[in-house]
């Protein structure tokens, strides 16, 4: 049986959700995550919410394609059951209202992938520490108490987006 913290450490390895990822239409999500969402669209950029999962859509000529996918991991501890697009809870099952840093890069690494440090360079994420996942471009959000070590905490958010951070790795 498969299990949330497998879901999280899929995409931070693939970076892809039930098959979508960067590039994919409307539709490719739609069919991966349901109808339940909310679209907010301003100028040739789309935000598509579907709670848990949040995308980020730029048109491209008649299409809108998508350039970054962001778990919102964070909004689980306030109610799981609508913030999680039943097609997750399908093939994950239950999943919890947070996950620990500790346990996410552990499944990330059973994948072959490690974790590593990215300094806040502007200094502008405080509570916040950012890492990376070489190879995938993909960043962890943790959320952490201050004067703790940089690995406690939860995980505040999982984003994928190549075109944010400025390469892949």
């Amino acid at each position: 049986m498969t299990s949330d913290l497998d879901f999280y450490a899929h995409v931070a390895t693939r970076g892809e959700v039930l098959g979508a990822g960067i590039g994919a239409r409307p539709a490719r999500w739609e069919a991966a995550l349901g109808t339940g969402f909310l679209d907010i669209e301003e100028a040739d950029l789309l935000r598509r919410d579907h709670g848990l999962v949040e995308l980020s859509f730029q048109r491209d000529g008649d299409a809108w394609l998508c350039f970054g996918v962001s778990l919102q991991v964070h909004r689980l501890s306030q109610d799981t059951e609508s913030e999680v697009p039943a097609s997750l809870r399908d093939v994950y099952g239950e999943f919890a209202p947070s996950v620990r840093f500790e346990q996410l890069t552990d499944a990330i690494a059973r994948l072959g992938h490690s974790v590593e440090p990215e300094p806040d360079a502007a200094g502008t994420s405080v509570g916040i520490h950012r890492h990376r996942v070489p190879g995938s471009g993909v960043r962890i959000f943790v959320r952490a108490p201050e004067g703790t070590q940089r690995q406690a905490g939860a995980v505040w958010s999982i984003s994928v987006s190549p075109a944010w951070w400025g390469e892949a790795g």
